[in-house]
């Protein structure tokens, strides 16, 4: 008998939502951890006014989330269309896990287990110049990342602003300064981005480059 009300009870359901139009999808379910904290997007095709600029900045950044997600090893192994194209990268913090922009990090940092873009950003692992320095665009990367995880209430903590230049699309008090010991060694320690997972559960950043526009999501 309480199986019959059971299923009567999940037809009822399922007319409903039916009459509705209302999607039910069996075997989704979503917890507390797939709970988004934070969400911000800027487009790679306004970094800059100037076209070839832009597209270095551009280039820059998307090289820069292959080397984060391990897509990209070996600089002369560089496939620029795949580079180029639309994707999905991953980042998980555990619980006390921190994230450094790049190797270069400061004493209070070093000694935790620390996860890093793995990138210098020179010539040597394939970025590219504007003409100024190599590496140009990924500061605006950085930029993304702060105002995500500070939306998100992650600790963060970056020292440096970058308040000399505008970063379209992202407001100026999460401007990030970067520089590694790969392009200058004048305050590379400072000019980097930490992250710390100070909740009690993994939190995930989502990175999704398409159409033109890259996303940042960060779920708990």
């Amino acid at each position: 008998m309480m199986h019959k009300l059971i299923l009567a009870f999940l037809i009822l359901v399922l007319t409903i939502l039916s009459q509705q139009n209302i999607p039910f999808v069996v075997g989704t379910a979503y917890s507390t951890n797939e709970r988004m904290l934070a969400k911000h997007t800027m487009s790679l095709e306004t970094r800059y006014a100037n076209a070839y600029v832009n597209g270095v900045f551009k280039d820059n950044i998307l090289l820069t989330l292959n080397y984060l997600s391990g897509k990209v090893a070996d600089p002369r192994n560089i496939n620029w269309s795949a580079v180029e194209s639309s994707a999905k990268y991953e980042l998980v913090l555990e619980p006390g896990e921190v994230f450094a922009f790049h190797d270069d990090v400061l004493p209070e940092y070093q000694g935790k287990v620390i996860k890093t873009t793995h990138a210098k950003f020179g010539a040597g692992q394939g970025f590219r110049s504007s003409g100024y320095l190599y590496g140009d665009g990924v500061c605006h990367l950085a930029s993304l990342i702060n105002w995500a995880a500070k939306d998100a209430g992650l600790k963060v903590d970056a020292r440096v602003s970058h308040d000399f230049a505008n970063i379209p699309e992202v407001p100026r008090e999460y401007g990030t300064s970067i520089v590694t010991t790969g392009t200058s060694s004048l305050n590379a320690e400072m000019q980097n981005l930490y992250v710390e997972n100070t909740f009690d559960k993994p939190v995930t950043f989502i990175f999704i480059y398409e159409n033109g526009d890259l996303s940042v999501s960060i779920y708990k």
